[in-house]
């Protein structure tokens, strides 16, 4: 019973944290060797994700299987996010779902603390996860001679878990303990997604608009305390793409944030270049970019992928992340039969 009435206390002391988002450059092994400039590019199954859009210009069936990891653990506050999918695309249709575990550590900010914002180097941490499972059904339209617009209809099932977790540590194991909370309601919610391709000749433009309804998760825990309320916010994001036929000539991209949105990590709005080469009539894929949130702690990050085709249309993808101190690090990998 102590330290269920320690840790009521400790809780008290919280004052607002940042709300959870699932950023954009979470999904599609292929997108994120890119660095995440994808949006006009994307035309397989992950284009469920990145551009509902996309499927117009995309091949007849793909689909497709993976997961990944990317962490900011530099110091806190400390945010983990870990995907997995499976995609299905057949123009003018997509199925998807995708599921997160999105973990991140806070530091206690407690109500009495000094002017100049020191804090008592003894405060604790706290955690919290969202599990979220999100199914989808992507619809598009031809609108005119090469402008299509598409939409992904979202059932959004969310938990939210939050916990102290003691005195501050490792970044890399607090983020462990935080992915194993337990416990809480899982809630419904219905979403969309929405999407524009515009294609002449190489030349491509895109614009998403993602989490539409802006789903919320959770409720006010206590009186006095921080919300264990988490939002998924509004993104506006477009991009640009040069993507010849002539597999002998790279592909080209770039992405922009139209406006910030919050994360646990804080502020986030991203500007992220790309480029794509086959070789060997599509045998054989590289894929290498970079981005930078212009926002928050300014995270850069540099990003590389690749390709290889097998035998009856079957691609295996994988992609790395990383950077200097102020940086995203993480992994996918993907397989996907497409023809």
């Amino acid at each position: 019973m102590s330290i269920q009435v320690i840790r009521m206390a400790l809780l008290c002391l919280l004052v607002t944290v940042p709300a959870h988002a699932q950023i954009v450059e979470t999904v599609g092994s292929r997108a994120l060797g890119m660095g995440g400039a994808f949006v006009a590019v994307a035309s397989d199954s992950s284009a469920t994700w990145w551009n509902p859009a996309g499927l117009a210009a995309g091949p007849f069936v793909d689909v497709a299987w993976g997961k990944g990891v990317i962490e900011t653990t530099p110091g806190l506050p400390a945010v983990r996010y870990r995907p997995s999918w499976v995609a299905l695309a057949t123009p003018p249709l997509g199925m998807s779902v995708y599921r997160f575990r999105i973990t991140d550590i806070q530091r206690f900010t407690p109500i009495d603390a000094s002017s100049d914002g020191r804090q008592d180097s003894g405060a604790g941490v706290f955690g919290r996860s969202l599990s979220v499972t999100q199914v989808g059904a992507t619809v598009l339209r031809t609108v005119a001679q090469g402008i299509h617009v598409g939409a992904t209809l979202k059932y959004v099932r969310g938990t939210v878990r939050t916990r102290g977790l003691g005195r501050e540590s490792d970044p890399g194991e607090l983020l462990d303990s935080g992915e194993e909370l337990e416990g809480g309601s899982a809630e419904s919610r219905f979403d969309l997604d929405l999407g524009l391709l515009s294609v002449a000749g190489p030349f491509r433009i895109g614009a998403l608009v993602r989490n539409v309804r802006e789903p919320r998760f959770g409720s006010v825990a206590l009186p006095g305390a921080s919300s264990d309320q988490v939002r998924l916010p509004r993104q506006f994001r477009v991009g640009m793409a040069f993507s010849p036929d002539d597999s002998a000539v790279p592909t080209v991209a770039l992405d922009a944030d139209l406006r910030p949105y919050d994360t646990p990590a804080g502020e986030r709005q991203v500007v992220a270049v790309g480029a794509e080469q086959w070789f060997g009539t599509r045998r054989f894929g590289v894929r290498a970019g970079g981005r930078l949130n212009t926002r928050g702690a300014r995270e850069r990050t540099a990003t590389i992928g690749g390709t290889v085709a097998l035998r009856g249309g079957l691609f295996i993808d994988g992609h790395a992340a990383g950077g200097g101190a102020s940086s995203e690090e993480g992994w996918g990998v993907a397989a996907r039969v497409s023809f």
